[in-house]
């Protein structure tokens, strides 16, 4: 229940400046990635999704960031988009970190200068990777990002479809993103709609609580649920994250 991946081929950009490549994990898979590149100097987000995206979904949202002069790495998991093997909750965090130390090679062959700022963001399941990275690797990162975030692996489960009796052995604390975050200081910026249903806006809000974070904000999309953010509040939406950049930048 916890991922639904497509497959889809590489080279299939239309948009200017993306690069599709791949990066080793290290036990033999390879994780594909689109790059959509703003400049040699422009901030690089790290981008995990959700778990029914892919990273060529993010072809039209992608130009949105590049209005504000970011750049988007959007990568996927195991057996999404062009990555090999399968997608198991187990190398959920080991191919984060193989991610990040791949991705000075990324950066290079892609002409992204090393003094540009690097970001780390999560959408959904993409919390968990992006939270172990904050915790793991925070001095690679100037700054957070979560969308619809859940501190909370058991709850989600049973709201997916998961009974309670049948939960997996240390569910509730499989991925520990709620313990992680009260000692990631990275800035923080948290955006959740206040009707999500799947995830709703208290795990947010709990994640924010927990970090000791000096920088932190939090944007609440009014109205919005786990998936229509940026069709409920477009503007608001980027308007939180140029701030957020531009503060900590």
């Amino acid at each position: 229940v916890l991922f639904h991946p497509r497959r889809t081929q590489p080279g299939g950009s239309r948009r200017e400046g993306a690069v599709d490549g791949t990066i080793p994990t290290g036990d033999g898979a390879e994780l594909g990635y689109r790059l959509f590149r703003a400049g040699p100097t422009a901030p690089l987000i790290l981008f995990f999704h959700g778990n029914g995206e892919i990273a060529a979904d993010y072809e039209w949202i992608a130009p949105l960031y590049g209005e504000l002069s970011l750049s988007l790495l959007v990568v996927d998991y195991r057996g999404y988009g062009w990555s090999t093997g399968e997608p198991r909750a187990s190398t959920l965090l080991p191919d984060a970190l193989a991610v990040i130390d791949g991705l000075d090679g990324v950066r290079e062959e892609a002409g992204i200068q090393p003094e540009a700022p690097l970001y780390v963001m999560g959408r959904s399941l993409g919390s968990v990777p992006a939270i172990h990275l904050a915790h793991e690797r925070a001095g690679r990162f100037a700054g957070l990002l979560l969308e619809s975030a859940f501190a909370d692996s058991a709850a989600l489960l049973v709201r997916l479809g998961v009974p309670p009796d049948r939960l997996p052995p240390g569910a509730a604390g499989a991925f520990d993103s709620l313990g992680k975050m009260a000692s990631v200081h990275l800035p923080l910026l948290v955006i959740h709609g206040t009707e999500d249903r799947l995830i709703p806006i208290a795990d947010g809000e709990a994640l924010y609580e927990a970090s000791p974070s000096a920088h932190k904000a939090f944007f609440r999309v009014r109205g919005a649920g786990h998936n229509d953010l940026l069709s409920v509040d477009p503007e608001g939406y980027f308007q939180a994250i140029d701030d957020f950049v531009t503060a900590t930048l």
